[in-house]
């Protein structure tokens, strides 16, 4: 049989060796981890319940690795369960195991079982991968993403720079989505110019609201389980935790949502949480959904006339563009990467980020309620309020990576290394995106109806109504002036710094700023 391996999930040495016992022949365990809950995917493909057993490990010390979202955690632990519920009834022994760590679980299984051979899909991680190679697990490709990091690395090949618009007509042109033979569907590649449009002035709401599933007994065994140890508002139906819940979600969205996603897919309101997104990534994350039925789903629907190729086209180079980029960045460039910290950026994460205070800023304070009621808030929130006030705030970006992992019920750590590290918090000096994406209180008014209302004034600078963000904008740009002078994409809002009559004043406000939103007053 297997020999056991360390009883943890720590870099330490080990691997499985040959024993003497003789096991059963044809039994091979199938692992399968928290995150490919498909039978799709190659580890589960090939297997049948007269050959293969599946286990599957609840790791106490992921579960305390952090304090996550309720929402969060009760997300992936639910769909666990449901996954295993699934499995059984299609005749498979499942080994399901609550263990105070994964390598502790698989020991304790290869112990009762003694399977000839483990196999298991590729992990999301680099440390999921590791500690399977440690433990001499057989590890097949995955196929949870269209273009694995192989292909991706092929791609990138011996390239200084790339950009994802690059990646995005690489990956149409291979893939066939939105494609008229060689060349993109009605002529071009990209619609984004027309799908900037700031919400409705009349703060109407045309956006349909999310399905949502009653709570089940599985799911408040599981809310019991971790409501002491977790924060934010208990689930509501919201966040499907099946495969059949998925699907309708897909469903739901394309017949329903993707019609009006595109022109307002930047657009932040109070009026509505969703703005017409897909909320569809947590399951695409864990494997409910796989990206070539979503994106069938987003084709079929262009080509029969129920949506329009601006939203049909966004929508596609989200999945197969900016997703799986982020994904192949993250194996291309090594676990370095989440180290970087090129704006010597050391602030603590804002107290009002965690709930130990509230903000009169109301983009932040409608983003965080909406965060803590929902896991979730769509990508220009977290680019334009929060990673954006990281960035000009100087926030940590590994602490910054680690709250956002675990605060988002679509987290993930292959996502968001680097999405903050990368292209919110300018951490790796320029690698990922050529600018920071820095902003003053202009833009959050001109893309939102947040400064309706707000007792800060987004045009002033100075002084105690002045809007945070306008104020630590412009410090943002003097305190880094030496290195943004030389970045042709900022060179112009250096020189208008550098103009500014009142910048002395506007650094010392900064000061007073960055005080506050430390001790939580701001």
């Amino acid at each position: 049989m297997l020999s056991t391996p360390p009883d943890d999930d720590h870099d330490r040495p080990g691997c499985l060796v040959a024993g003497t016992t003789e096991v059963p022949f044809g039994v091979i365990t199938v692992w399968v981890l928290g995150d490919q809950l498909n039978t799709e995917l190659t580890a589960m493909a090939a297997a049948s319940p007269s050959t293969h057993r599946v286990l599957m490990v609840e790791s106490a010390a992921k579960l305390g690795s952090r304090r996550w979202h309720l929402q969060r955690a009760h997300f992936v632990l639910a769909s666990m369960r449901r996954f295993a519920i699934e499995l059984r009834a299609e005749g498979f022994e499942v080994d399901e195991r609550r263990s105070a760590s994964l390598a502790s679980g698989f020991a304790d299984h290869v112990r009762e079982h003694s399977p000839e051979r483990v196999i298991a899909t590729e992990p999301a991680s680099r440390d999921g991968l590791a500690l399977l190679h440690r433990l001499g697990v057989d590890v097949l490709p995955t196929n949870q993403f269209l273009c694995h990091p192989d292909e991706f690395a092929a791609w990138a090949g011996d390239r200084t720079s790339f950009t994802m618009e690059h990646f995005y007509r690489w990956q149409r042109r291979r893939l066939g989505y939105l494609m008229d033979g060689p060349e993109p569907a009605e002529g071009r590649w990209n619609f984004d110019s027309e799908n900037r449009q700031p919400p409705p002035k009349d703060g109407s709401n045309p956006w349909p609201a999310p399905l949502r599933d009653e709570l089940d007994d599985l799911d408040r065994a599981v809310i019991g389980q971790l409501r002491a140890h977790t924060w934010g508002a208990q689930p509501d139906g919201t966040w499907a935790t099946s495969r059949r819940g998925a699907l309708a979600r897909l469903d739901h969205f394309v017949t329903n949502v993707l019609p009006g996603f595109g022109p307002h897919e930047d657009a932040m309101t109070t009026a509505s949480w969703t703005v017409g997104h897909g909320m569809l990534a947590l399951y695409l994350n864990i494997g409910l959904l796989l990206p070539g039925e979503v994106c069938d789903a987003v084709e079929d629907a262009y080509r029969t006339g129920r949506v329009p190729i601006a939203s049909a086209e966004g929508f596609i180079r989200q999945m197969i563009g900016w997703r799986e980029y982020v994904w192949g960045l993250y194996w291309l460039w090594g676990p370095e990467y989440a180290e970087r910290n090129a704006l010597e950026a050391h602030r603590a994460i804002p107290p009002a980020f965690v709930g130990a205070a509230t903000t009169e800023m109301r983009c932040v304070s409608h983003t965080l309620e909406t965060l803590h009621d929902h896991a979730w808030v769509h990508h220009i929130q977290r680019l334009m309020i929060l990673g954006n006030l990281a960035l000009i705030a100087g926030v940590d970006p590994k602490a910054m990576t680690r709250w956002m992992w675990a605060g988002f019920v679509d987290g993930a750590e292959w996502v968001m290394v680097p999405n903050v590290v990368g292209m919110a918090l300018h951490a790796d000096g320029g690698k990922m995106a050529t600018k920071p994406y820095a902003a003053g209180g202009a833009y959050i008014d001109r893309m939102s109806d947040y400064c309706k209302g707000c007792r800060f004034d987004r045009k002033q600078r100075v002084g105690e109504d002045a809007c945070p963000f306008t104020t630590l904008y412009w410090d943002f740009i003097a305190r880094h002036e030496e290195r943004f002078a030389r970045n042709p994409r900022m060179a112009q809002q250096v020189r208008a710094a550098a103009k500014l009559t009142d910048l002395p004043a506007v650094r010392r406000r900064a000061v007073e700023v960055l005080d506050r939103l430390d001790a939580g007053t701001l």
